[in-house]
């Protein structure tokens, strides 16, 4: 019974948290939002005592259940090592703990938090890895999923469903998702929970406390038959049958030893339990094993969907006569963060890059950083958007404290950059085109238009900025109709300041 609770919920937390990297609408966060909150790494950068002191009991109590039901990386390791299996049974073997190397990690991992080298331990951080994978890999087939729905549904007249841009936010993210995806399966496959046990910080850091927990998978040597049978399904190779023994740090307590001992000489349960029943040895009936068919999980087949068929109800806006040249990204002496972030140091010091206020941006303004020291966090550009002021949902996702949670009224007052004009791009001093765009659309009012020679009454106009009331929006540089570069675009500020 106690296999079976952890298989559905290991099987819901993992779609759950899926979908939260999906779900373009938001919808789902409003109901499962917490999740991304619990996770382990997340808490800790956030300081969330309650979520970290709930974690570390559990594991206390119960061992590892973290790591086979909560962390989504570790759910989908076990998936891959379930569809392994199919292929070929016992395939594990019992390998020592790679105690200098996982600690070595760990505490490479603990100095880059601490100095800020955010790059590493985002690319080392299981929630924050698999958030890539799901935002980079996932999100794009279910993007388009969705587009050749919303076709359909068009055609009959019913608007369900609508269209989602899908498009790489980040080459060198996407690549290091991809990389990051094939690696993992190839490891799952061949050796289970190899990456658990060997590379991940998290792991390592609970399996302090799983050496000591309560309730765990305990050999009864004088009921095993040593076949050998619950070390060649631990996909951690953590039984060593010889001595009888389980390394607990190592365990995920994910019941395989359990479900295939015939004998049952596997038991999940308390030392002190054990004890007292082998001193009443013979006396009463025995208590048999969980012998359940193995772990069955729904499978994710990946549905290679193109966006070709999507092209073909694209309307010309412009009658055909002149394709749109697409915007491109000015060189910014300042990146631009998101409001609540407070900060370029806050967001270096707390985000994981999990990508998870990427994927929930409506407006297409969050894409992870390709620098170095900075790689895969959030930075908001503003090519195929603007951030509305009256969006708030990447403060209300995120679970590091890289982006604090904030209400509409204090967005509005939050200036993240201001906006520059350059003068030899702009239209009226280019070609004498009257133009005004950034006047038009800007939220709070920030940009004036004067005129090029105030005694001429038909003059064409342009924009002044005041810099104490812009925000930095962003909504100037995505509405300017000069291509590919923006005559009118935003600088980032370090340090955000109310207005």
């Amino acid at each position: 019974m106690l296999k079976r609770i952890r298989r559905i919920l290991s099987f819901l937390f993992f779609c759950l948290i899926t979908l939260l990297f999906l779900d373009f609408t938001g919808t789902i966060h409003l109901w499962f939002g917490w999740m991304a909150k619990i996770q382990f790494l997340p808490a800790v950068l956030a300081l969330n005592v309650f979520v970290i002191s709930t974690l570390i009991l559990l594991t206390l109590i119960f061992g590892r259940i973290y790591c086979s039901v909560i962390c989504p990386l570790g759910v989908m390791q076990d998936l891959i090592a379930w569809l392994s299996k199919k292929r070929k049974k016992n395939k594990y073997s019992y390998s020592k703990a790679k105690t200098i190397l996982r600690w070595s990690i760990w505490g490479i991992f603990v100095v880059a938090i601490i100095f800020g080298i955010a790059s590493f331990v985002a690319l080392l951080a299981p929630y924050s890895s698999y958030g890539r994978i799901a935002n980079n890999l996932f999100a794009p087939i279910y993007q388009s999923i969705n587009n050749i729905l919303a076709l359909i549904a068009e055609r009959g007249e019913n608007y369900t469903f609508y269209s989602k841009e899908v498009w790489i936010k980040s080459l060198p993210t996407f690549i290091i998702a991809f990389v990051t995806f094939i690696l993992l399966f190839i490891l799952a496959w061949r050796n289970g929970r190899t990456y658990c046990n060997t590379i991940c910080p998290v792991g390592t850091t609970l399996s302090v406390f799983a050496r000591f927990s309560i309730f765990k998978p305990i050999i009864d040597k004088s009921k095993c038959v040593n076949c050998g049978l619950c070390a060649k399904n631990c996909k951690s190779a953590c039984i060593n049958i010889k001595e009888h023994a389980v390394d607990y740090s190592r365990c995920v307590t994910c019941g395989n030893c359990i479900s295939v001992c015939n004998k049952g000489a596997i038991k999940y349960t308390s030392q002190g339990l054990v004890a007292k029943n082998s001193s009443t040895k013979d006396s009463g009936g025995e208590n048999n094993c969980d012998n359940s068919s193995r772990r069955k999980m729904l499978s994710i087949t990946a549905l290679l969907a193109t966006a070709a068929t999507l092209k073909a109800q694209e309307k010309l806006v412009d009658g055909g006569l002149e394709p749109i040249i697409p915007k491109i990204k000015p060189i910014r002496q300042t990146q631009i963060v998101p409001p609540g972030a407070k900060s370029l140091k806050n967001m270096v010091s707390h985000c994981t890059g999990c990508q998870l206020c990427v994927s929930v941006c409506p407006n297409n303004v969050l894409r992870p950083s390709s620098d170095l020291m900075t790689l895969m966090q959030p930075r908001s550009s503003y090519e195929k958007g603007y951030c509305r002021p009256e969006c708030t949902k990447c403060s209300e996702v995120c679970p590091a404290g890289a982006i604090v949670k904030i209400s509409k009224p204090e967005k509005s007052a939050i200036q993240v950059g201001h906006a520059v004009w350059d003068a030899s791009l702009c239209l009226p001093m280019v070609n004498g085109t009257h133009c005004g765009n950034c006047a038009r659309h800007c939220p709070v009012g920030a940009i004036e238009l004067v005129s090029v020679d105030p005694t001429d009454d038909k003059s064409p106009q342009i924009p002044i900025v005041n810099d104490e009331r812009c925000i930095g929006c962003g909504a100037c540089e995505y509405v300017c109709p000069v291509r590919p570069l923006s005559a009118i675009y935003v600088e980032g500020h370090e340090v955000h300041k109310l207005i």
